[in-house]
């Protein structure tokens, strides 16, 4: 197996274990007071800033390397976040229980939508995966 495979390999595994990790944290947050819900919340920030910012050097990096497409959704990707928390902080402020329920309801939203995005990535992903493996066939016969 090629170099190239096993990183994929690996990477699509590490994928699949954060996946399942994620899962058991929400699962989890049901039971948990909510002190320590506000410190899961908080280090899923931080992970997520810290993955973000991994993710944009990576993309700088790896420029000529990468299709521009991929280097704008980073980029694209960035400003959403930015803006989403920013939301969050502001909405943080609200104390009004009708304001405090739409907030509820919205963040909810934003929740299902960011897994629908994610299952959307992974496709993509395998989608790049196979027409890499594709390309890499197609150069080896030439």
């Amino acid at each position: 197996m090629a170099r190239l495979d096993v990183d994929i390999s690996n990477e699509l595994a590490k994928l699949s274990v954060r996946a399942k990790e994620a899962e058991t944290r929400v699962t989890a947050a049901r039971e948990e007071a909510k002190a320590d819900l506000e410190a899961d919340v908080s280090a899923a920030r931080a992970s997520s800033h810290e993955h973000a910012e991994k993710l944009r050097e990576k993309a700088n990096a790896s420029k000529g390397k990468i299709s521009a497409g991929w280097a704008d959704v980073q980029k694209t990707w960035n400003e959403h976040i930015a803006t989403i928390r920013a939301d969050i902080e502001s909405k943080k402020a609200e104390h009004d229980s009708a304001k405090a329920e739409r907030h509820a309801e919205h963040a909810e939203g934003d929740a299902l939508f960011a897994i629908d995005f994610a299952y959307g990535a992974i496709e993509e992903a395998e989608y790049a995966v196979l027409h890499a493996a594709l390309a890499r066939m197609d150069a080896n016969e030439l």
